[in-house]
């Protein structure tokens, strides 16, 4: 399904093309959360504890590699915009090109590192040997990572959110399937979960790969692409390295975050394990809308469009504040009804942990769901070191304040989960008043 962004009515097209992707990633979420969960149930709380500490550090890898299909991304869309096909198809040589080498060199360093990393995490004892364990295989699917996120970052450039969604749909069955199978009937424990996720994200990497080849002609490249140009590649590596450096500076402060956790034991690191699923959860759509309204901004700031690009900016502002009201307030009602989801009734600690987090950081969604609109507009106006600058901002504020915080007695871990919001709304303020400030320069008017 291809959506036209160009023209038409501004937020029934971002509606169509974001859903998509909103339910795509909340399949994507699936492949861990049904770990988490499986184990969790299956396993016990120390295994949970590993398979979520586990999460965190892939997801700061992962956000390396799709920090750079973004970025690539975002140059596809603006070559789109302009109608320029074959600048388009040499701008996807160079990217797979760049993002593969990055992908070999991050995937063997990972395992030559993997107890440094862990030992900086601060993993307590009777957790490593199993978070070892499930990190040695799951980090076997990097690569298959590299290929979905570029292929999916490719189609939906050109407006088609829907083919990636029907892939991680089929990975994400496939992978409940394999949990339940290798965790609660083979008895394989966390190996057998995160054997469960490799398979999964090989066969969406593969597949979406493969679809793409066969079923997307006009995306085919010819002998006369494979050209190396410098040019092109330093416009691609520009974009698409400032973009990772955001999206991995971001998931490195949570990592810090991590790691502080980890320093308060097994409890916390089991209710911090099963919080952030539900918090992620809860706030994916708003980032995957950030991500879509990226794409509008990029295919109408290339086409020279920029009057679109204002109006689309107040719609998409509306919309992620009124998503994220009534979120907020799901989320704070509903607390311990989702913790349980995770947690068994009898870990009563770690299921008290997890109400107090979802209940001061869910009060503030709004705060994350400006922010993913403000790193998406940065990103297609060819503003990426904006988004950087916001990352540490609102990353920096939280590792800091989570530190200083967690250290009074009277908030203790309380004040990890205080300094997220403080952290985002900060953040907000700033990219709102550059956006204020300059305005005319953002929409290709004139000089700031």
């Amino acid at each position: 399904m291809h959506i036209t962004l160009t023209r038409g009515p501004i937020f029934r097209n971002l509606i169509r093309f974001a859903l998509p992707l909103m339910l795509g990633n909340l399949l994507q979420q699936l492949y861990n959360v049904a770990d988490t969960l499986i184990v969790g149930r299956f396993v016990g709380s120390r295994a949970l504890a590993a398979v979520g500490s586990a999460y965190t550090l892939m997801t700061f890898l992962t956000s390396v590699l799709l920090g750079l299909s973004m970025g690539s991304g975002a140059v596809f869309s603006i070559r789109y915009g302009e109608g320029k096909s074959d600048e388009l198809k040499s701008g996807v040589f160079h990217s797979f090109l760049l993002i593969a080498a990055v992908t070999a060199v991050m995937n063997t360093a990972v395992f030559l590192f993997i107890d440094p990393i862990m030992r900086l995490l601060q993993v307590p004892l009777e957790v490593y040997p199993l978070m070892r364990e499930y990190l040695w295989i799951i980090f076997a699917g990097i690569a298959a990572t590299f290929f979905y996120n570029f292929f999916a970052s490719l189609l939906r450039a050109v407006g088609n959110s829907l083919t990636p969604l029907l892939f991680l749909a089929l990975s994400a069955l496939l992978n409940i399937g394999l949990d339940l199978l290798f965790v609660a009937g083979f008895h394989w424990g966390v190996g057998g979960a995160a054997l469960a996720t490799v398979i999964s994200q090989y066969a969406s990497g593969a597949g979406i790969f493969l679809f793409t080849l066969l079923r997307f002609p006009e995306l085919r490249l010819q002998r006369r692409h494979l050209c190396f140009r410098p040019s092109v590649m330093k416009e691609i590596a520009n974009l698409s390295f400032l973009t990772c450096i955001q999206q991995s500076v971001m998931n490195f402060g949570i990592l810090m975050v991590q790691g502080l956790v980890n320093s308060f034991g097994p409890a916390v690191m089991a209710a911090f394990a099963a919080a952030v699923k539900i918090d992620s959860f809860a706030y994916l759509p708003v980032q995957d809308f950030g991500n879509a309204f990226s794409t509008y901004v990029a295919q109408n700031y290339g086409a020279g469009k920029k009057d679109r690009v204002s109006a689309g900016f107040r719609c998409a502002i509306l919309t992620s504040v009124v998503f994220c009201l009534v979120i907020s307030t799901a989320v704070f009602i509903f607390a311990r009804p989702l913790m349980q989801i995770f947690v068994d009734p009898s870990e009563t600690e770690i299921a008290a942990i997890g109400v107090q987090y979802l209940r001061i950081e869910g009060s503030f969604y709004c705060g994350i769901g400006l922010l993913f609109l403000l790193y998406g507009f940065y990103r297609a106006v060819k503003k990426p070191g904006m988004s950087i600058i916001l990352t540490v901002i609102s990353l920096g504020t939280r590792v800091l304040l989570a530190y200083i915080l967690s250290a009074i007695p009277a908030l203790n871990v309380a004040g990890i989960w205080m300094a997220v919001p403080i952290g985002w709304f900060l953040a907000d303020l700033t990219g709102f008043l550059y956006y204020r400030r300059c305005r005319k320069m953002l929409s290709g008017q004139s000089s700031c």
